[in-house]
């Protein structure tokens, strides 16, 4: 298999062995340079081939990849998309968390001038790297073969999303097998059933199987396929439930294949005192160092609300928390003071026009989400978690979306793994699609994927997705 789980989080080997040459590529680089400048009589002394001067160069840069996305965009970019956003990642994230830490660790710094020709010729090094990596673990002789037995919605339905979404690193989904006159899968990737199912995977390079839930049953005079795929799994062909799938390799839970005894004998929904006490020593932490950093930017916030409409600045709204407890939930206010004047609550849409002009602006940048850090203190709500959402619309969403309770088990936060994988949501339709990203972190919830959440929140704020 091509993925490792650690902490209940998927991770997938080839970008695991990318940022492990990366890292050391830039370690490499930031220590040839160094020594390079210091024979020219140029450099600084402190970063003559110094391990601690090279390894905050690299991992910082690395997580300036990871903030940008670079690892899963890559897959679908082309070379000039790839060397702006490794440019970004390198020359803005990486650049800014280098100069943060350069405050604390002043003994790593190597200068201005030859921090910025390490980084210039990191990018260069770095995207080569990227491209011929690329080339040799997605090629066709390497990558890891899949087929769906499956024809029906499901099977079409995860194909699509898969190809179009999220075709992760070294992985091919080679088409679909199944007896259904029926199909809702394409022709084209549609596959010929085989007499013997092993040797056709034998011929073909296949290496997973991936079985549809409708297809578990033989229909009447159909093709029984569970000895087939028990002969596949005794001979080391990996068999995965679709669902086991769709969470693997989409990160999400497919809502319409979800049913109350996979939530009942999963290995995830646990919940932990341990991590609990935890995530909260955490939680505060994070966000008294982040009230400390942000004041400026509050109170530069709070002036411009305040000369563009005046008073108030804050707007709260209800929200539902953990176990369904309402609580108050504070915002810069970012719509005209009339926005719902006759008290009835609307889902924002796009190109709002009771957004004023200073709340497009701080929307875009999640400024005025900062007073939320007060509810963080005060214990409502945490840095990472499911979004909270109005009651109003919870009693709608309850009663049209199946399992949608389930997010209130997990503290709301401030960021979300479903505001990295989705857009803005202002509809049922949304709310389902978010719903399907709040129960894989309601179910694989960890200290490390809070970890990964945010450093990936950067990209968000950065190009301002997901914002109404």
């Amino acid at each position: 298999m091509s993925y490792i789980r650690f902490r209940k989080h998927y991770l997938h080997i080839p970008y695991l062995v990318l940022a492990a040459l990366e890292i050391a590529a830039l370690y490499v680089i930031f220590t040839f340079l160094a020594s390079l400048l210091s024979v020219a009589g140029v450099g600084y002394p402190s970063v003559e081939t110094d391990i601690l001067s090279a390894s905050v160069f690299a991992l910082v840069l690395s997580c300036g990849t990871l903030a940008m996305g670079g690892y899963l965009a890559m897959v679908h970019e082309n070379v000039s998309a790839l060397f702006f956003r490794t440019l970004v990642a390198y020359c803005f994230v990486g650049g800014i968390g280098l100069k943060l830490l350069y405050l604390v660790l002043p003994s790593a710094n190597p200068g201005s001038t030859n921090l910025f020709w390490a980084v210039i010729l990191a990018s260069l090094v770095v995207i080569l790297l990227r491209l011929i990596f690329l080339r040799i673990v997605d090629s066709e002789q390497l990558v890891r073969r899949v087929v769906i037995f499956g024809t029906g919605d499901f099977a079409a339905n995860l194909l699509d999303e898969y190809k179009h979404n999220m075709r992760a690193l070294g992985v091919r989904i080679i088409g679909c097998i199944g007896e259904n006159p029926g199909a809702a899968v394409g022709a084209d990737n549609l596959l010929p059933t085989p007499h013997d199912f092993y040797k056709f995977c034998r011929q073909n390079r296949v290496s997973e199987i991936v079985i549809a839930q409708q297809e578990r049953r033989r229909n009447e005079g159909g093709w029984l396929a569970v000895p087939d795929l028990m002969e596949c799994k005794l001979r080391g062909i990996a068999i995965t439930n679709g669902v086991d799938f769709y969470e693997r390799e989409l990160k999400k839970a497919k809502l319409d294949m979800v049913h109350p005894s996979w939530i009942v004998f999963s290995e995830g929904f646990q919940a932990s005192k341990t991590r609990d006490f935890a995530k909260r020593s955490l939680d505060l932490l994070i966000s008294i160092s982040l009230l400390v950093v942000m004041m400026p930017f509050i109170i530069l916030t709070a002036c411009a609300v305040f000369i563009e409409t005046g008073r108030p600045i804050l707007y709260s709204q209800t929200r539902v928390g953990m176990f369904g407890k309402e609580f108050r939930i504070y915002k810069f206010r970012s719509m005209r003071q009339d926005a719902e004047k006759d008290g009835k609550a609307r889902w924002a849409s796009s190109n709002d026009n009771r957004v004023t002009r200073v709340g497009a602006f701080i929307r875009n940048t999640r400024l005025d989400e900062l007073p939320q850090i007060y509810n963080v203190i005060k214990g409502e709500m945490s840095i990472v978690g499911p979004r909270p959402e109005r009651p109003e619309f919870v009693s709608e969403l309850k009663e049209k979306i199946p399992f949608y309770d389930t997010r209130h088990y997990v503290k709301p936060g401030l960021m979300g793994w479903a505001q990295l994988k989705y857009p803005y949501g202002a509809s049922v339709e949304d709310a389902k699609g978010k719903l399907e990203y709040d129960l894989y972190y309601s179910k694989n919830h960890s200290l490390l994927m809070d970890f990964l959440i945010m450093i990936q929140t950067v990209e968000v704020i950065l190009l301002g997705k997901g914002v109404r």
